[in-house]
């Protein structure tokens, strides 16, 4: 594979546009003569060679030592992260920052938009056509109970995620036909000749975990279990409180520390995890020194929560982050259109047109929200203005099957001042409504051949953004809806919202650099029919289905924003969901105790590396520490002489 050297040195984008390539070439034996890279990336070269010691954003010479303590919502009951079943303890994902117990083939670069270098794997090739993935193990890997870890391992997990996975897992894996061990540990993933590759699958197959055969033999993995399964990785789980938090352990023999993708990161002693029940809980907790970092998702709370000593006396921060990333849909409203009414696309306008959304991030949200009008937000996939040329070569065929207004309206929330109510919308929801066969009798939306009230079910996630969505209940009940709304425990929302039981819920998509693979899960056809999977809308569509099999298998980034954009504009022209709240950043609430890398150093990043790039700083964490206490000792004080001063 990329023998041509000056092809070797391009991404693995840029050489597919070199050679044109467009199908699978199997005459030679899958994985035959592969040529290992240390690294790859999509659509852009990688920012680091061969010969890298650290990431920009990770400091090789931070001290090891001390804790950093997040919040999680909920309560958890199980270790198993591969099933639906159950509820995930925070630290054992199956990828991504949090993946704290588990090694992964490749590691991404959070300075990068979409690329990933070797972490189990000092290598990687890939055909030019994506027919077959081959990985070269590094040889010094073990898993915590001193067992190597192999190229057995790596089939193994990847042979039980096909098996016994969850739907999720299948789903991203579905392009896969077969893998096996060759060679001297190396690893071969033949993608299926009757599929659409996608320049995803090695990022897929890099970013899960590796998990290991030999613990799981002993045990049953198609079970939730409450004992934390073997990993190779970072940390280690210690103490815990089943449900209630959970502290891992930082492993001081750890086999990949002086990685280059590792060095200077997951530097705290302890790592530790406490679940709150209540979002105002978990606010006056933070106040309280109980925990020490978060993202503050509550604009009422970023606004008016932390007026509190800490933060003017400089031992508490609160800072917006711009990041460089895709923010997508940040809670928007949906709906379940496998409920009939639903399916109405008269319906879903009509209640899109009765949501003012500069009024309630006005009043509601403090100003605080952009307005959010894309499913790909804050990146070049996002739809706007008129669709291109390239645009309406992809919808043209399915041009009777989707909105008119597609082609000739950009889309923009319902007109509004943010101050009062739009009569106008009222007036056209109403019209729509009545096409629909619902018509107002009496201060009640009824249908007119059974006279059944239109009722909605909504099902929200938290307490905070139910009152978020309060402004818009009332706004459908002034238009004859009769609703409920609730805000369960949330492994009950999370059923719920698997299951299909509910009318309207909130959702939160944030879509990643490749997003083909979610977008199947979030959108696609299949995922609405399959139980517990994450389409939780229902969304059947044969335009949503093809536009997302164009994203897939893009090769250039003018396809790849051609078909999200396209997309994006089904999506919302046919109101499946009301967009709404658009971040402006990352909303950085912590105690000042830990050092990082300077971000203009590093550049803008695609997350906040808190977990596993930021170290205990012992000088800040003395000066909070005493800081706290004297303001302790400030405000006792106080009361005493206001105590004194009222009884002479």
């Amino acid at each position: 594979m990329f023998r041509n050297s000056s092809l070797r040195r391009l991404p693995i984008f840029l050489i597919l546009c070199a050679t044109g390539a467009t199908g699978q070439d199997q005459t030679e034996a899958p994985c035959s003569d592969p040529d290992y890279r240390h690294g790859i990336s999509y659509v852009e070269p990688l920012k680091y060679d061969a010969d890298f010691e650290h990431f920009s954003y990770s400091n090789p010479d931070a001290p090891k030592g001390g804790m950093i303590r997040f919040p999680a919502l909920g309560t958890w009951d199980n270790f198993n992260g591969i099933l639906n079943k159950g509820r995930l303890v925070a630290g054992y994902d199956l990828g991504g920052a949090n993946a704290l117990v588990y090694d992964r083939l490749l590691e991404g670069s959070a300075d990068e938009n979409a690329s990933a270098y070797g972490r189990l794997a000092e290598g990687i090739a890939v055909e030019e056509n994506f027919a077959w993935v081959a990985f070269k193990l590094r040889k010094n890997a073990y898993w915590h109970d001193g067992t190597p870890l192999d190229a057995s391992d790596v089939v193994w997990t990847f042979n039980t995620y096909l098996t016994e996975g969850s739907l999720t897992l299948r789903t991203g894996l579905q392009e896969l036909d077969r893998v096996f061990e060759f060679g001297d540990q190396e690893v071969c993933f033949v993608t299926k000749t009757d599929v659409e590759v996608s320049p995803n699958i090695p990022f897929t197959y890099g970013g899960l975990a590796i998990l290991p055969e030999h613990y799981w033999k002993d045990h049953d993995i198609t079970k939730t279990t409450q004992e934390p399964p073997l990993g190779s990785g970072p940390y280690k789980a210690g103490d815990l409180a089943f449900g209630k938090n959970i502290y891992y352990e930082r492993v001081p023999d750890y086999w990949g520390r002086d990685l280059p993708v590792n060095r200077g990161r997951y530097n705290f002693e302890k790592v530790k995890f406490d679940y709150f029940l209540d979002e105002t809980v978990m606010l006056e907790a933070h106040k309280a020194h109980v925990y020490d970092m978060r993202e503050e998702t509550v604009s009422k709370n970023w606004t008016t929560g932390y007026d509190f000593d800490a933060l003017h006396a400089g031992l508490f921060r609160k800072e917006l982050r711009y990041l460089k990333r895709a923010w997508g849909m940040w809670w928007p409203a949906f709906w379940n259109v496998r409920n009939p009414k639903f399916q109405d696309i008269r319906i879903r306008e009509a209640l899109f047109l009765l949501y003012d959304f500069k009024w309630i991030n006005r009043v509601i949200l403090f100003g605080f929200y952009d307005y959010g009008d894309s499913y790909f937000y804050n990146s070049p996939m996002a739809q706007s203005g008129l669709p291109s040329e390239d645009e309406i070569r992809l919808l043209e065929p399915f041009r009777d099957q989707i909105p008119e207004r597609v082609y000739t309206h950009e889309f923009k929330h319902p007109p509004s001042t943010g101050y009062g109510s739009n009569r106008e919308s009222m007036k056209r929801a109403l019209e729509l409504f009545d096409e629909a066969g619902w018509q107002l009798k009496r201060g009640k939306l009824r249908h007119k051949e059974t006279n059944e009230q239109f009722h909605i079910d909504f099902v929200f996630v938290s307490a905070m953004l139910l009152r978020a969505k309060s402004p818009y209940i009332r706004r459908l009940n002034q238009a004859g809806i009769s609703t409920s709304a609730l805000a369960p425990e949330v492994s009950n929302w999370q059923h719920r919202m698997r299951t299909g039981k509910f009318d309207g819920g909130g959702y939160i998509w944030i879509p990643g650099n490749m997003p083909g693979f979610d977008l199947r899960n979030r959108f696609g056809s299949e995922a609405a029919d399959q139980d517990y999977g994450l389409n939780w809308a229902g969304i059947k569509s044969p335009v949503v289905d093809y536009l997302i099999e164009q994203v897939i298998k893009a090769r250039t980034a003018r396809d790849l924003y051609a078909a999200t954009r396209a997309l994006d504009r089904v999506l919302l022209w046919n109101f499946y969901m009301i967009p709404g709240m658009g971040q402006p950043g990352f909303r950085l609430v912590s105690w000042d105790k830990f050092g990082e890398v300077d971000p203009s150093v590093s550049g803008p990043l695609s997350r906040v590396p808190a977990i596993d790039a930021w170290w205990w700083d012992e000088e800040k964490a003395q000066r909070v520490e005493t800081g706290i206490a004297a303001l302790s000792d400030s405000s006792q004080a106080s009361t005493t002489d206001s105590s004194e001063s009222a009884n002479p």
